[in-house]
């Protein structure tokens, strides 16, 4: 089955429902049970059927089954946020004493996650420049655990190649995880190599811009029940309706998604032609520099990308295209059905281990799903401020 066709009838049975199209919402916390023997009994399978809430429930079941079939792995754990994913999964595998390679452009809650509460813990992370693909070889350690990838880069685009660390990984006993939201049905997580796919469901998957969720998925049985366990001692179980919400919103996924892609690159292709401008960074432009990657490993792009602009603006000229938008808000997240802009330079992007040389110049837009004409028109009005208050 086409993905397109998947991700409307994953996690669908209504006829354990009475009928009903979508799964309902069980708003739950506790579980009957008719007998003490059912009650001990439902305890001996950890995590399968209805035992408490925070476990989850059968709206929990239905999205974890249906983005467990869109990504290709054998389950899916369900989360609060996309952090909640990380922490969970990380947690999962490593314990004191442990080494961690973390890739360099690491969403920036994941490096201070890794600053403080790992580094807390006797966990040490090594960050890693996100193109050494089998050069980390360099880098591993007999008690390297794991490798944490994220391709492309949120604020700053680098492809990774993938296939390549996990060869060098796995051949040393090291675990890959990957942070693919950026990749969401574009990317086949277990078909290159990774072990643990985390997406933060909170962008594309919810669509919506009003629930924030989170999902883990394993390429097999043993990694589920280790993750879920982690994910349930921590109690990171999201809500029965931000579960809903992200059942919702991958209904429409594919349709979506296709607009973003296709408006991000209209949009890209612009920006290439404006003399503000230095670099776009967007891997599905002939281009961009993990272009090859991305055209080898994606079958597809989202609507997020960077922008680099020439040298001899000023911060305030910025500011002033920026503030100044009708379509472009300026919000942190991206995925969602409205467009955003972020300036990326400054503490946003943070390099140990790579070089990041964009200055005071580097912004992040997420294409919406307002027409491209619309949204080419508020960009251009946006130069015209920035070349006048220059």
């Amino acid at each position: 089955m086409k993905k397109e066709s998947l991700i409307v009838h994953a996690g669908r049975h209504p006829e354990k429902h009475f009928g009903a199209v979508n799964p309902p919402v069980y708003h739950v916390s506790t579980i009957l049970h008719p007998s003490v023997a059912a009650m001990e009994s439902s305890g001996k399978k950890p995590f399968e059927g209805v035992r408490y809430g925070r476990f989850g429930t059968p709206t929990t079941h239905a999205f974890e089954e249906a983005l467990a079939a869109v990504e290709g792995g054998y389950r899916t754990v369900a989360t609060s946020s996309g952090l909640a994913a990380i922490t969970g999964a990380l947690l999962a595998y490593l314990k004191a004493g442990d080494h961690l390679l973390m890739v360099d452009t690491a969403y920036f809650p994941t490096r201070k996650f890794c600053d403080s509460v790992l580094a807390h813990l006797g966990i040490e992370t090594t960050y890693y420049d996100p193109l050494a693909g089998a050069g980390i070889k360099e880098l591993m350690r007999p008690n390297t655990r794991v490798v944490f990838t994220e391709s492309p880069g949120s604020l700053t685009f680098e492809v990774q190649d993938i296939p390549a660390i996990a060869e060098i990984a796995h051949a040393q006993g090291a675990v890959v995880m990957m942070d693919n939201t950026w990749g969401v049905l574009t990317f086949q997580p277990f078909a290159h190599g990774v072990d643990v796919s985390i997406q933060a469901c909170t962008k594309y998957v919810v669509g919506h811009a009003d629930a924030m969720l989170g999902a883990i998925t394993l390429a097999d049985e043993a990694n589920w029940l280790r993750v879920k366990s982690s994910v349930a001692t921590f109690g990171h179980s999201p809500g029965a309706e931000e579960l809903y919400l992200g059942l919702r919103g991958l209904r429409t996924l594919g349709v979506r998604l296709k607009q973003h892609g296709e408006t991000a690159l209209t949009l890209c292709q612009w920006l290439e032609t404006r003399p503000e401008v230095d670099k776009v960074l967007y891997p599905a432009l002939e281009t961009d520099p993990g272009h090859d990657l991305w055209k080898r490993d994606f079958t597809g792009a989202c609507g997020l990308f960077g922008v680099i602009l020439k040298p001899g603006f000023s911060k305030t000229a910025i500011e002033a295209m920026l503030d100044g938008y009708s379509h472009f808000g300026l919000g942190f997240s991206w995925g969602g059905f409205e467009s955003l802009v972020i300036p990326t330079y400054g503490h946003s992007v943070i390099r140990t281990a790579s070089a990041w040389d964009a200055g005071a110049l580097s912004l992040r837009y997420h294409a919406g799903l307002e027409a491209a004409e619309d949204l080419i028109n508020d960009l251009e009005a946006g130069f015209a401020r920035l070349n006048g208050a220059a």
